[in-house]
């Protein structure tokens, strides 16, 4: 028959490796793709909080840090788009959406 302390260690072990496999998942979940911002590169994106020049904004779905290019106006506000136009690690470079109407 099994002592008790050897029950209690098998189990704190296992609960142990259980809470670092979910705590893994759950910190994946909230990565953004590493290769994703060249990717992202000409896609149109909406500027979530303003950017004067930094700020944030929504490309197909996820919320990253963006800047206006050189370039581009003093500030844009919540709601309007933006081109991406380049991109430094995890920070967008974007410009106003031009147009053509």
């Amino acid at each position: 028959m099994m002592n008790t302390p050897v029950v209690t260690a098998i189990f704190l072990t296992s609960a142990l490796f259980i809470a670092l496999l979910v705590l893994i998942a759950v910190a994946s979940r909230h990565k953004k793709r590493s290769t994703g911002a060249l990717s992202l590169i000409g896609r149109s994106a909406r500027v979530e909080t303003e950017l004067q020049p930094e700020g944030s904004a929504i490309v197909d779905g996820e919320l990253w840090r963006a800047r206006l290019s050189g370039s581009a106006p003093e500030a844009l506000e919540r709601g309007q788009l933006a081109r991406v136009v380049g991109a430094s690690g995890y920070l967008l470079e974007v410009e106003p959406e031009k147009n053509d109407g």
